[in-house]
């Protein structure tokens, strides 16, 4: 089961080092993971600031940023799907 912490806006970096804590195989050092992901992602700069991509991302919520995904990969409307927040996935309707 996923994490049910930080699922609010202005969490992404808490949110994915959380992810991380919990993944079976942890990282020794989840945080540094995820800002290692997010930076990779375009997200965060080497310095960790947050870039423009990342304000936007950092502002949505755990389901909105899940929608976003599911809609980018399937190309249908946000509307089209629901919210798993168990695991944090959005389904077609």
């Amino acid at each position: 089961m996923a994490t049910q912490k930080f699922m609010g806006r202005n969490q992404l970096l808490d949110r994915l080092t959380e992810q991380m804590r919990t993944q079976k195989g942890a990282p020794k050092d989840p945080e540094a993971a995820a800002r290692a992901v997010l930076i990779a992602r375009k997200m965060l700069t080497d310095k960790g600031e947050l870039t423009d991509l990342g304000k936007k991302r950092d502002a949505m919520t755990a389901k909105e940023r899940a929608i976003d995904r599911a809609v980018k990969r399937t190309g249908s409307s946000a509307q089209s799907f629901t919210y798993d927040p168990k695991t944090n996935r959005a389904i077609k309707r």
